[in-house]
Formats: structure tokens, C-alpha cells, sequence
């Protein structure tokens, strides 16, 4: 929501700093969350000054330019060349000086600078209208008349105003604050400041020649319902000072009708809406609900269906606009209008927020009755509306307010303890102080004794509705920061065995797998049957007795199938590259019982990323799914796991995580046949783990310890082993013969082929070793490296390529 600084100075008096209005309004509770600045004309015409032509002559370079001298308050005239035909000596311009950026009506900003042109050196720029965003004529330089100072700053000649926009996170509860009126609210009640409310006393009706008769059919979607005819209006443009007004808060002027209406909106917080009065042909309005299937066109020309909830206001029986949320085509103001009926009324929050989501529209009306309005409001407001359009449209009050308000909101009552305002806020504040914050947020305090008190809330506060609720208002005017912190608060929050928590740990694993461009997918359970017992798994399939269709005929009893299914509709729409993860369940049953295991799941397949200048892709391989479970197993401090080669039912080839007897799960490429049957003709890599098992190995605790003082150093060995060897082998031998100084071992080329022996395959290694209390000397490290090559020369037949 956007507030203007500017704009709340007509209700209270501010002297605080933009930013320290913030800080104030953040404090109580509506937090701004930017502050930005707004200039009637861009750039706010700033390093631009009013100059007097002193001379001018022909550039002797050039047949189209000419060279001047300006005045421009400065100790000595600037020679500036000037391009345009009308320039003149004894003319009042605007200059634009050297370092000054200028804004063109069209096109991009630049910035002056003194140049030499065609020889003859140009100290600024004489501006044409369009240069400096005044206006679009580019007929020649703009000529002042004026005899004001030169050098007199072009912000001041032109009146430029500079305003602040609070960009304001508002919470869904604080539809009372959804306005300037709303804001000046809360800051009246946090610096004790009076708040000016718009006059309306000057409100009279002229004559009875439009009356329109209101009728509501639905009394429970509109809870009040005001309206007053306007006749001989002229549809005209805003003045400026109410254009400015709309575009600060990002709003773009219409005309001068409906820009009061938007006017009043955010300056009180209560949606109008004007219609052209001709266009109420049976001169009666009717609030009510139509049959569902009625077809209506919105100002946006698009036909909606309507359903039997939608409110809507009608001419009779023919719909002008979707109530409090669009309005209709053939019955707003136009260019022709001549007379208006002006409504302002109170719907149904759960009325008009069905309706939005129904139809998919979001406006400004329907963002403030969905949280709630002041249905005591609604007359005000259209007096203030009134007012405002005889002035910008003149017209006539041609009728009498039409007020159907049948069921008056009354304030709220509600008990409050002292014991509960000091137990909630954790400090006693005074009593008369606790009086005098709800005084100014309109809150009176009745019948108050020395327990408590009864606050008698007005209707707009539709977000309190309890005695915490009151409590909440205490604090957040008194002052969160006022709250001293005691000793021992906030020791539950540093214990030393902190509560795991499995949406937490999902959350974490899924944002570091979406940090790695992963994208989470969520499946259905329920799969198709054809699926069943297709794989081996523990248990029995589940079938569903009621089942829908066969596409959701049995729980699923591996993730495989789910996710195969969206890598094939990914692929089929031209998205090869995919990088996917899954948290679901998987089910079976016993003949003892039923039983559900989560999983993550982990799919990749196509290209590892999109090919570009810089370096060429390639296929996903084997390697990086399995980096990325690696991954996952070190953020669990899963240590000192085993890998054990496999291949099954569906995977032509991968590993098994183990952790002492458990089977963490397992990750390798899925067989083509399985992908085949669903269309896809790339590979894909497939691992499937036991969240389970995953979150409870999981440490939320982590040790610091110091940075090592003694240097590591690294030694390569290359040994020719059985191919059948795996590096996982080769390091637990070597972390077993040296268990203290081999601190890191990598794996940096394997190969196989023609230069060795058949069934034999070369690996490259990389030892870190490292002595955390001393310096390793070269005897030491060497002894090491001998001790290490012993053992894979006698326990794994290991030649030592030299």
C-alpha cells in the first residue's frame, strides 16, 4: 500500500523526516518497508536555472547553430551553442548547467556537459519543453515570460514538489489503516496529535429533479447502501493538484469523476463508485443476487459468468456492476455523461471475497471490503465525494442521501483484566496511561474498577474482537522497544538441545536443493493401478475400494512412477534439462498391518545445464546425482556410510547407502524399459532416500573448532587395481592403515583402456595429510605414503604406477 507524505499533512501535523515517520508507523505495526521519492516532473528539474539571453550570433561553423551568451547568476555570462531557430538575445530561458541530468518527456536521461560544438565551446544547454519533461512540444527553446532573478533555480520558478511514498506492508487484519486517514489514525494515536477530518458541512441538497429509488434484496452481502444524484456535471480533466495526488501513490488519472471517487478511497478508506444516472433507466437500484449462468461485461470488456453469490447492482433487472469489486461496461461515466449517481456502501466481507476469487479481480475496492469497512463511513464519504465534484464538475445535488442501513453496527464490548494487560505485554504500565493510548485509538474505557475495565470498540476496528486484541492495541502504541528485557527472558530459546523439527529440516533440504536449481514437484499418492506390485517392494500394494478412476486406484508404493510421470510431461512440452526433488509417502500393508515410509526423492535428467558461449554442456551422468546425495548425506553429518553396487528391477545400474545394517536408500540410473513405457527417450538418474532416517541422523547442534596453525600437504599416488575395486574401498583401507594424519582423499582421473592391462583400471589419488600439533617433516610424510602403499599393494594386489 502506498501512503503519501505529503498527503498525510492535510489531516495532522507532521514534523518529523520522511524517515522518521517510518520508524514511527513501523513501530506501530504497519510497516514501511521503502521509502521512496516522488517530483512532479522527474528529476525535479534539478542543476536547471532561469538565464536571460545576452547576445546571439551565428556559429561560424555551422549554418544551423548559434552561439549565446546567458546570464544565468553566475559571475560572468556562459557561452552556450543553441540549435534552436527561435532563440533570441533579451529572452528569458531555462538552462540546463553542466552536470545537470535532464529527463526528456520521451527517451532515455542524459547528463550536460560542457563540449566543444563545431569548434566553439558550450558551457549547458538552452531546454526546449519536451528536453526537461514540461511538456511534448519540441517546436523550439521554451521563451519565459518573467522578470524573475537569473540564476533563479528552475524547481522554484516551476513550483516543483518533491513528496515521500511510504511503500507499507499492510496486514491483512489492519483494514482500518488502508488509507491516509487510516495512517494519520495511528499516528495521532502515537504522538497525541489531532487528526483533521475533511469538512462536509457546506454539504446541502440544490434540488429534487433526479431522485432514484434503492431497494436491497440481500441484506446479508450489503450491509448498507448509500447514494445521492448529481445532475449537469461536465466531464472534464483533473485539476493538477489532484492528478499529482494520484500519481504519487502510483494511480493514473481518468477523469475528473472517477478520480474524486479514487480520491476518496485513499483518502478514507471507503470504495465509491459512480454511474452514469441516464444509464438507470428504470430510475430504481436494486442490490441483489442474479441466477447463475447471467452473463455480464465488465469495464475491462471481458464477458464473466456469473454464479447465484455474486451481489450485484442492478437498473431494475439488468446488472450495472459486480457490487464492491467491478464495475460494468454501459453503465460508468463517460465523455457524455451529464449526471451521475454517486454510491457508497458496506458489503459483505465473505460476500465480496468469494465473488473476487470467483472472477479473479483484485481492486482497490475489493482489497478494503474483503478485510472489512466502516459501514458508519458510508454517508461522509459521499458528502466529502460530492462536495469535491461540484467543485472540479460542478452539477447540482439533485436528490436527497438515499440511506438503507437496516441492522446500525454498534461498538463492541469487551472485558478487560489488568492482571492479563500486565501478564501478555511482560510490564506494568499506569493505568491512566493505559486509558490514554485507547483514547486516542477511540477506544473509550468504561466502567472501570480495580481489576479491569469494559472497551467499547467503534465498528471500522474489525480486527479486534478479544481482550488480547486489546492488549495487542496497548502494546503496539506504548511501544514495543519500551519493553525492558529481563534476566532470565528468553531462556528457552537458547537451550542447548534445541526441538528437531521435521518441516524445519525439510525446508533446509529443500532450499539447499533449490539452490543447486532444483525444483520441488508434488505428486499424488494415489497412482494408477497398473503400477501395482510392478517393482519389489515391502508389503503389499494398497487398492482403494472407492476408487475414482484407475488413474488413482492404489496409494503408490515407490516414488518412481509419480515422478517418471513429470519428467515425461516436462519433456513433452520442450523442458529436457530437468533437475527435480520430491518429500512424499509411500505405502503398503502386511497381513499384520498397514504402513506408510516417507521418502525424498531425486530426479535428473537431460543436459546439466543450457548450452552457451562460454562453455559446452553435457549429459547428466551418473556422478552428479550422486554428488548431490553426498551432499544431502554430509548436511545430515551422516558419517562413515557404505556403498554397495547393485542393480534391480529398476535401476540398470547403482549404489546402496548403507549405515551399519540400515539402507538409508539408493541412487543410480533408472532401466530404459521403465522410461520407455512413459514416453521418455533420455536417460534419467534416480535416487530414492528414507526421509526418516535422514532427519534423525540429522545434528542441529555443530561444534567450532580452531583453524589448524600447521600446514597440510599433499601427496598423488596412482595406483592400477581390478576393475571391480571402488573408491569407496580404497579410501576405508586408507583411513584405516592411517587414521590421524590422512585428513582428505580424491579420487582425480580413473582410467581404463589400451595403455593397461585387460580388466584392470588406473587410479589417480590425491592424499591430504596433516598433523594438527606440529609441522609434518618430509621423513614423516614419506613414512605415511610407504605405510599406504603397502597396503594396497598387499591387501588389494594395487601395482604403483611410477
Amino acid at each position: 500500500m502506498k501512503i503519501s507524505y505529503r498527503w498525510l499533512q492535510q489531516y495532522i501535523s507532521i514534523s518529523e523526516s520522511p524517515e522518521e515517520l517510518g520508524q514511527v508507523l513501523t513501530s506501530t505495526g504497519l510497516e514501511v518497508e521503502a521509502i521512496e521519492s516522488f517530483e512532479t516532473i522527474k528529476g525535479g528539474l534539478q542543476g536547471l536555472v532561469i538565464g536571460e539571453v545576452l547576445t546571439c550570433a551565428k556559429h561560424p561553423n555551422a549554418d544551423k547553430l548559434s552561439i549565446t551568451t546567458v546570464d544565468v547568476g553566475a559571475d560572468k555570462p556562459s557561452q552556450i551553442v543553441c540549435g534552436a531557430s527561435n532563440v533570441a538575445a533579451g529572452q528569458k530561458v531555462v538552462v540546463a548547467m553542466p552536470g545537470a541530468s535532464i529527463y526528456p518527456t520521451k527517451g532515455e536521461p542524459f547528463t550536460i556537459k560542457s563540449a566543444k560544438i563545431r569548434g566553439e565551446q558550450s558551457e549547458g544547454m538552452i531546454c526546449a519543453e519536451d528536453e526537461i519533461g514540461l511538456g511534448t512540444s519540441h517546436a523550439g527553446i521554451m521563451v519565459l515570460n518573467t522578470s524573475v532573478k537569473n540564476g533563479t533555480p528552475a524547481p522554484e520558478f516551476f513550483k516543483i514538489e518533491t513528496d515521500y511514498v511510504f511503500e507499507i506492508g499492510l496486514t491483512p487484519n489492519r483494514a482500518d489503516a488502508a488509507s491516509h486517514i487510516g495512517v494519520a489514525r495511528d499516528i495521532k494515536a502515537a504522538k497525541s496529535r489531532d487528526l483533521q477530518w475533511p469538512d462536509v458541512s457546506k454539504f446541502s441538497t440544490d434540488n429534487h429533479s433526479l431522485a432514484i429509488e434503492v431497494a436491497v434484496e440481500n441484506a446479508e452481502a450489503c450491509l448498507r447502501y448509500s447514494g445521492v444524484t448529481i445532475s449537469g456535471v461536465t466531464i472534464d480533466e483533473s485539476p493538477n493538484w489532484l492528478k499529482t495526488k494520484l500519481k504519487t501513490i502510483g494511480l493514473t488519472p481518468i477523469n475528473n469523476i472517477v478520480d474524486v471517487t479514487n480520491y476518496v478511497l485513499h483518502e478514507l478508506g471507503q470504495p465509491l463508485h459512480a454511474f452514469d444516472a441516464d444509464a438507470i433507466t428504470t430510475k430504481r437500484v436494486i442490490v441483489k443476487t442474479l441466477a447463475a449462468g447471467t452473463k455480464f461485461t465488465t469495464l475491462d470488456n471481458k464477458e464473466r459468468t456469473l454464479t447465484e453469490n455474486d451481489l450485484m447492482i442492478c437498473n431494475g433487472d439488468d446488472p450495472m456492476c459486480i457490487g464492491g469489486v467491478f464495475g460494468g461496461i454501459h453503465s460508468g461515466v463517460s465523455a457524455k455523461t451529464k449526471n451521475i449517481f454517486l454510491e457508497s456502501a458496506c458489503f459483505s466481507p465473505n460476500s465480496i471475497r468469494k465473488t473476487g476469487m470467483h472472477h479473479q479481480l483484485k481492486t482497490d475496492a475489493s482489497f478494503r471490503f474483503e478485510r472489512g469497512t466502516d459501514p458508519n463511513l458510508t454517508v461522509y464519504a459521499l458528502k466529502r465525494a460530492a462536495l469535491l465534484i461540484q467543485e472540479l464538475a460542478g452539477g447540482k445535488i439533485s436528490s436527497e442521501i438515499v440511506d438503507l442501513y437496516p441492522s446500525k453496527a454498534e461498538n463492541k464490548s469487551i472485558e478487560v483484566k489488568y492482571k492479563n494487560v500486565d501478564r501478555l505485554i511482560g510490564k506494568k504500565i499506569p493505568h491512566e496511561e493505559i486509558f490514554s493510548i485507547l483514547e486516542r485509538l477511540d477506544i473509550s474505557a468504561n466502567h472501570k474498577t480495580e481489576n479491569g475495565f469494559t472497551a467499547s470498540v467503534p465498528p471500522y476496528r474489525v480486527d479486534v474482537l478479544q481482550e488480547a486484541d486489546i492488549i495487542e492495541e496497548i502494546l503496539r502504541i506504548y511501544g514495543l522497544n519500551n519493553i525492558e528485557l529481563i534476566e532470565y527472558s528468553g531462556t528457552d530459546f537458547i537451550a542447548s538441545f534445541p526441538e528437531k523439527d521435521s518441516t524445519k529440516f525439510k525446508k533446509t533440504i529443500g532450499q539447499s536443493l533449490a539452490s543447486n536449481g532444483f525444483y520441488e514437484i508434488l505428486t499424488n499418492s494415489l497412482t494408477h493401478i497398473r503400477y501395482k506390485d510392478k517393482i519389489k517392494t515391502e508389503g503389499d500394494a494398497v487398492e482403494i475400494l472407492n476408487k475414482l478412476s484407475e488413474e488413482q486406484g492404489v496409494l503408490r508404493q515407490s516414488m518412481l512412477f509419480t515422478g517418471l510421470e513429470v519428467c515425461a510431461y516436462n519433456i513433452n512440452r520442450k523442458q529436457k534439462n530437468l533437475k527435480l526433488f520430491e518429500f512424499g509417502k509411500v505405502y503398503g500393508k502386511t497381513t499384520e498391518k498397514y504402513f506408510e515410509n516417507e521418502r525424498l526423492s531425486i530426479y535428473l535428467t537431460g543436459n546439466t545445464d543450457t548450452e552457451n558461449w562460454q562453455h559446452k554442456t553435457r549429459n547428466i551422468n551418473y556422478f552428479d546425482i550422486a554428488q548431490t546425495v553426498v551432499q544431502i548425506l554430509e548436511q545430515c553429518a551422516l558419517t562413515k556410510i557404505k556403498q554397495e553396487s547393485f542393480n534391480d528391477d529398476v535401476f540398470e545400474y547403482g549404489t546402496k547407502i548403507l549405515k551399519g545394517s540400515r539402507e538409508i536408500g539408493c541412487v543410480g540410473k533408472v532401466k530404459n524399459n521403465w522410461t520407455k513405457e512413459f514416453g521418455i527417450k533420455q536417460e534419467v538418474f534416480f535416487a530414492d532416500l528414507s526421509f526418516d532416517l535422514l532427519f534423525k541422523s540429522a545434528n542441529p547442534k555443530f561444534v567450532a573448532q580452531e583453524v589448524p596453525k600447521y600446514p597440510a600437504v599433499r601427496r598423488d599416488l596412482s595406483l592400477v587395481l581390478n576393475n571391480r575395486v571402488s573408491f569407496a574401498e580404497i579410501e576405508a583401507l586408507a583411513r584405516t592403515t592411517e587414521q590421524r594424519l590422512v585428513k582428505e582423499i580424491i579420487a582425480f582421473d580413473v582410467y581404463e583402456g589400451d595403455k593397461i592391462e585387460s580388466g584392470k583400471k588406473a587410479y589417480a589419488l590425491g592424499f591430504t595429510l596433516q598433523d594438527e600439533h606440529k609441522t609434518l617433516t618430509d621423513e614423516e610424510i614419506d613414512k605415511t605414503m610407504t605405510k599406504l602403499i603397502h597396503a594396497f599393494e598387499e591387501k588389494m594386489g594395487a601395482v604403483i604406477r611410477k
